[in-house]
């Protein structure tokens, strides 16, 4: 019985009986409701205020009125809504020579089949409240029955508390009530809104855009109907590396009751559809969600117009000027408006000294029929195209959304037939850094992705060519799979120095929630040599490892009295590291400390330990927005030849951090170019000196610069001094697109975009008659990000743009003189003096063509530096230079 009860009582609740609390607004019938109405929106910098905004409002009158009730409910109802009286005007005051709506009339910016539509009555049925269907004709201009929808959804609440899902103009959105007497308020939480129209982002938060919103709805009540409703949406974007480039979008919407007066009977029927039918047959059910607008460029150039208009710029003599990245990223615009004959039309046209940056920005583009051009443009059989190939992969590798089709592509190029076994490592090595990136998005069960992990997962043990390994292992470094650590485990402990030493790279990139007591047993076990005798540079990146891992107490005091039982200059570097850890208050510094409160392990004859190696960090910027590191690891071999130099660039903003750049120059075998002994354990080496990089957390192929003897001393009689190229383009840093929909029915489009012109080259000296060597690092770039929004209403148009822009370069020079013991050592970092300037930009215009743009910027020159190194150094390079004078 009690049951029943229950359930009696549940079903009672969800019917409602005429004359019942009302569930939402009721209109009477033979009245009509007069308001006034104004929508405007307001588009300005982050710290703008309304007087110098770009922007327009609508202001209207509003006619309402009730047309059928349903005869057993009386908050199921069809309601009628007319716009009339039409102005448009600027929203903040501008002169007359600066107003490009002074002298018109709504049907100048509108013409008048718009104008006569937008006043054209529309319906929408609301039960308890909620907007179950809106009525208007299909025939209208989609942005016409955006801004009808807009009102409508003015029209729909509640008037009881509670979180409920419903749909109006801005999507299916989770909205909360607060109800008080006579008031209800009502919260969207835009970040819940499904809309038809998506957009992407840069998945690294310290390239990307930070997004803040914010819709609140007041709404008053009289008399059982709205009396007034005053709307305020916030939007705020803003680039996370330089929160001072940032715009932000303002919407308000006003409705107030004028006055009521006697209005049209309602329509008898029992159902809604005929009653709509019998007022207007060609009104249809078009549904409250706003629907996509295509916007159509008149007057604007083709791709290959465009391209024309910007060749110069990315000739290779601009790549280190700032016109070089902006005219790619305004490529790349261009190029996702494009069909893939327009693209291979460009393609094709390129000179030889430009078509690589055309492939930077073509593959960059991601768009469906950019892909397709690319893959049509590039014969990967011919080993002559290696540059255009690989700035092909590599503009892949640093994709910044992207999608399951390019994986694919990579895979269906590795299976096929490959003229240059250089692209055949990098395809593989960049399918890695692809699987990472769909990974982090949630596609790591996408078919092609499983297919990908499954063959560099089983790559290593599938081949027994050196070459092969490698470079499986340095698609799973790219990759960060949490299945491949057992097999970076492994490979620590090979006896090939080169897999150890990517496999315990890799596994310093893990979280370290990650890094399991095997894990830990295994590294220690290669640092303290239990079982073979390693390298000096697999140890010293064991040593990294262990010291980054969140060591235990036991771990660092096993590594401190290890010191003074390693090789000569490995026993410096350890000392250094450790020093440099304690003064730059790294992680493990506190159990650092810790370690040595013990004497044993603290002594001096343990920390006074000679020698050229060192390792050392320090800032290179610090802003509110974003800090930058650096760190500079030197180890060389008792012999005074470099053996290991690794430069670090850390970026990090919020809690988020990025690898920004690593670069380092490996050599090993150059004993006996001056008849020195080997280091334990690395007699038997090959010569051989190459250099490796990562770049935005993406790591590249490795370059030779000579292996084996003979190679070495052809290389020996034949060095010119000039740097070997490591990475050279144009790269997508930041790419973010949306379509902001407001809940006026206006939309907003946000294009944030930040690109990056880079050249990363790097050398290696060795004079046997001045027994000196010279290794150098550099790098020079350009960079540029615009940040862009827009609210376009196909007859006008409002917007901001805020960039910024840069250029500059950075060198780090090792200098070695190995004619006696201790040999002396110099390095420099160096940061030229460079340009660096902000603009604001505002625009306003119509269809007929008249417009306004009114732009300011802020330029300055950043000194340049010598980034500091620890003191010894700086003793060091006064010696080397004396001595060379």
């Amino acid at each position: 019985m009690f049951t029943v009860l229950v359930f009696l009582l549940c079903a009672a609740s969800t019917v409602s009986v005429k004359g019942a609390a009302a569930a939402g607004p009721r209109l009477n019938n033979n009245r009509l409701y007069k308001f006034s109405y104004t929508t405007e929106v307001l588009v300005d910098r982050a710290k703008g205020s309304k007087a110098g905004s770009t922007g327009y409002r609508i202001s209207s009158d509003v006619d309402v009125n009730l047309v059928w009730k349903a005869p057993d409910n009386d908050d199921d109802q069809l309601i009628q809504l007319a716009i009339s009286n039409l102005r448009i005007e600027p929203v903040s005051h501008r002169s007359q020579k600066n107003n490009v709506l002074h002298g018109s009339t709504a049907e100048n910016v509108l013409g008048a089949a718009k104008l006569a539509a937008l006043t054209k009555p529309f319906l929408v049925h609301l039960r308890n409240g909620k907007t179950k269907a809106f009525y208007s004709y299909r025939a209208e201009h989609a942005t016409i029955r955006n801004l009808k929808r807009g009102l409508a959804s003015l029209m729909q609440l509640q008037l009881n508390s509670g979180k409920v899902i419903e749909n109006d103009v801005s999507g299916r959105c989770t909205v909360l009530y607060q109800a008080a007497k006579g008031q209800v308020t009502r919260t969207k939480l835009l970040e819940t809104c499904k809309t038809p129209e998506t957009g992407f982002t840069t998945h690294s938060q310290v390239l990307g855009v930070n997004r803040k919103f914010s819709s609140v709805t007041t709404f008053t009540l009289e008399d059982g109907f709205i009396h007034s409703a005053s709307a305020e949406e916030t939007h705020l974007l803003a680039v996370h590396s330089r929160r001072s480039a940032a715009v932000k979008v303002i919407s308000r919407q006003v409705l107030s009751l004028v006055g009521v007066e006697s209005g049209p009977l309602e329509v008898a029927g029992k159902d809604v559809a005929r009653v709509v039918e019998s007022i207007d047959p060609k009104l249809g059910a078009v549904g409250i969600i706003a629907e996509k607008v295509k916007s159509q460029c008149k007057g604007c150039p083709s791709l290959f117009e465009h391209w024309q208009a910007l060749q110069k710029q990315l000739e290779p003599a601009s790549l280190s000027k700032a016109t070089a990245p902006r005219s790619f990223l305004a490529l790349i615009q261009s190029i996702r408006k494009a069909s893939k004959d327009e693209i291979l039309k460009v393609l094709k046209s390129a000179s030889k000294t430009t078509l690589p940056q055309v492939v930077d920005a073509v593959t960059s583009s991601q768009t469906a029929a950019s892909l397709d051009a690319m893959l049509e443009f590039l014969n990967f059989t011919d080993a002559k195209g290696l540059v255009l190939q690989e700035r092909f992969l590599y503009a892949c590798g640093f994709a910044s959304h992207p999608n399951e089709r390019m994986l694919q592509a990579l895979l269906d190029i590795s299976k096929g037939k490959i003229g240059s076994s250089d692209i055949k490592e990098s395809v593989v090595i960049i399918m890695g850094a692809l699987v990472h990136k769909l990974c982090q998005k949630g596609g790591c069960n996408l078919p092609t992705v499983e297919e990908v992990k499954k063959r560099i997962l089983e790559g290593p043990y599938s081949t027994q060519v050196e070459s092969e390994v490698q470079m499986y292992l340095l698609a799973l470094k790219n990759s960060m799979l949490p299945e491949a650590i057992p097999i970076f485990t492994k490979y620590a402990e090979s006896e090939v120095g080169g897999y150890s030493t990517i496999a315990l790279t890799a596994l310093q990139r893990y979280d370290i929630s990650l890094m399991t007591e095997e894990v830990k047993k295994t590294v220690n076990r290669v640092y303290h040599q239990n079982r073979r005798i390693y390298e000096k540079n697999v140890r010293a990146a064991a040593a990294d490892v262990i010291l980054s891992s969140n060591p235990s107490y036991m771990e660092v005091k096993n590594l401190l009295l290890s010191i003074g039982h390693l090789p000569h200059e490995m026993n410096k570097y350890m000392l250094s590291k450790i020093q440099d850890i304690l003064r730059f208050q790294l992680a493990s510094s506190k159990v650092i400390r810790q370690a040595m409160k013990d004497m044993i392990s603290h002594n001096y004859d343990r920390f006074s330990k000679v020698g050229s190696s060192s390792a050392y960090s320090g800032f290179m910027a610090q802003s509110a927005d974003v800090t930058s590191t650096y760190s500079l690891d030197i180890l060389y071999s008792g012999s005074g030849i470099l053996r290991r130099s690794n430069m670090n660039i850390y970026g990090s903003s919020k809690g988020a951090a990025l690898h920004g750049l690593q670069v380092a120059i490996e050599a090993q075998g150059l004993e006996s170019l001056i008849a020195a002994t080997p280091d334990e354990g690395e007699e038997d080496l090959e010569s051989f000196a190459g250099m490796s990089a990562l770049l935005f957390d993406v790591q590249l192929r490795p370059v030779t610069f000579f292996k084996g003897y003979s190679d070495l001393m052809s290389k020996m009689f034949s060095m010119t001094g000039e740097p070997m190229n490591v990475v050279k383009g144009l790269i997508l840093l930041t790419d973010h697109s949306e379509v902001i929909q407001l809940q006026s029915g206006l939309k907003a489009g946000a294009e944030f975009q930040g690109g990056l012109a880079i050249d990363i080259s790097g050398g290696m000296e060795i004079s046997l008659w001045y027994r000196e060597s010279k290794t150098s690092v550099n790098n020079r770039g350009a960079l540029v990000v615009t940040g862009n929004v827009t609210v376009d209403m196909d007859f006008m148009r409002a917007g901001v743009e805020v960039s910024f822009e840069t250029e500059a370069s950075l060198d780090f020079i090792t200098t070695v003189q190995f004619s006696e013991y201790p040999f002396l050592v110099c390095m420099q970092m160096d940061k030229t003096t460079f340009p660096f300037s902000e603009s604001l930009t505002k625009y306003e215009s119509l269809s007929s063509g008249k417009s306004f743009v009114s732009s300011k910027s802020k330029k300055q020159l950043v000194p340049g530096s010598e980034f500091p190194l620890h003191q010894e150094n700086s003793n060091m390079c006064k010696k080397v230079f004396d001595s060379g004078w």
